[in-house]
């Protein structure tokens, strides 16, 4: 079968040939890949970034976000069925810490965890792929054209769903289910992560501002006003005067990956509020903050910073809801986060499409 690999930290990617995978345990299920998805991660680890081949091998299968038929499972499989279309998630279990052990290895606290097409596991860039049934989930039939947007998805509702969690528990009358209700989130950076975290937010109830530095009439703001969000381009308008154009902003959703203007739109944050990081910039860039007067701020305001990585299965299984939602509220709008597919014989192009049209890339085979 045909994989896509790379050889970490260096910028060399091949199409290969492998042997097939076949089910070997009860508890294994066998998917042939339908879609990948491209994302940051996949560019940065393409330009020789943080990638690990798996034990014994100089060699990574690139891949991470997917989508996938069933073609066979094992006798003890009971999730799906061949024919089904299903997703396999990310990271694998340590198999030392609490977290993992109760399925939540996106909090992993040994630091041991794998990472298919990331951290010492191959990916999903090949024809088939063979993983355990507790890694997959079934997609619904009504979103099988949507099913490679499920891990970017989960990302970002983790993101949201950490944040109203931390909010509801330290301010008085304040509930999960009820605290972003009328209240504004600013999202920054109109990516993929940044759209979807976008409309996980107004699935919830909130008014969503928006912030990137592309032509307003272009696709990512296009895409924030159709589920009522509003456009600030960042090129007009400074991170410090946000608030006072805007009003209280109760929740900062950080997506762009660019240091500086991580720490410069804390400002925006208003009192009590939280703000979520999911960007990863690069840490060989160096940034001038002004370290005293955000700590004054966050200190004297109440307010929260935490970042967020990966998603859980519960989270997975919460983006499958939200885009169905999504699908429900705003017909097309998940189908215009896809701006490019591919077929696997371009990855070198896939990989290289950062226009500022592009959304998403996603890759066939």
């Amino acid at each position: 079968m045909k994989v896509i690999t790379t050889v970490p930290g260096s910028k060399i990617i091949e199409i290969k040939e492998r042997p097939e995978p076949q089910i070997s345990q009860p508890d294994e299920i066998k998917l042939k890949i339908t879609k990948i998805g491209i994302c940051g991660t996949d560019r940065e680890i393409a330009h020789g970034g943080r990638a690990d081949a798996p034990p014994g091998t100089n060699e990574l299968v690139l891949g991470h976000e997917m989508l996938g038929r069933v073609v066979a499972v094992g006798e003890n499989v009971t999730k799906v069925k061949p024919g089904d279309y299903a997703v396999f998630t990310v990271r694998r279990d340590c198999g030392e810490c609490a977290p993992c052990n109760v399925g939540r290895n996106d909090m992993c606290q040994t630091g041991k965890y794998t990472e298919r097409g990331i951290r010492a596991y191959d990916g999903y860039m090949a024809e088939y792929v063979v993983d355990k049934e507790k890694y997959c989930l079934r997609v619904p039939d009504d979103l099988v054209d949507l099913g490679v947007l499920t891990e970017p998805m989960s990302v970002s509702v983790k993101a949201v769903d950490e944040a109203l969690k931390i909010q509801a528990a330290r301010i008085p009358g304040a509930t999960y289910d009820g605290w972003l209700k009328g209240r504004t989130a600013l999202v920054v950076g109109l990516g993929p992560i940044g759209l979807l975290g976008a409309i996980a937010l107004r699935l919830r109830g909130a008014e969503v501002l928006g912030m990137d530095i592309v032509d307003e009439n272009s696709p990512r703001p296009s895409v924030l006003k159709a589920i009522g969000g509003k456009y600030i381009n960042g090129k007009e308008v400074k991170a410090d005067t946000i608030d006072e154009l805007h009003g209280h902003i109760d929740l900062i959703f950080e997506a762009a990956g660019v240091a500086k203007l991580g720490f410069d739109i804390i400002d925006a944050l208003g009192i009590n509020g939280i703000y979520v990081m999911t960007g990863v910039p690069g840490a060989d860039r160096p940034a001038d903050i002004a370290a005293g007067a955000i700590m004054q701020q966050m200190v004297l305001m109440n307010q929260v910073m935490i970042g967020s990585v990966n998603a859980s299965m519960e989270h997975n299984l919460m983006a499958l809801n939200d885009m169905a939602e999504c699908k429900k509220k705003w017909p097309g709008v998940l189908e215009s986060i896809i701006t490019e597919v591919m077929p696997y014989t371009k990855i070198n192009e896939a990989l290289a499409n950062t226009h500022s049209d592009e959304i998403k890339t996603i890759i066939e085979f």
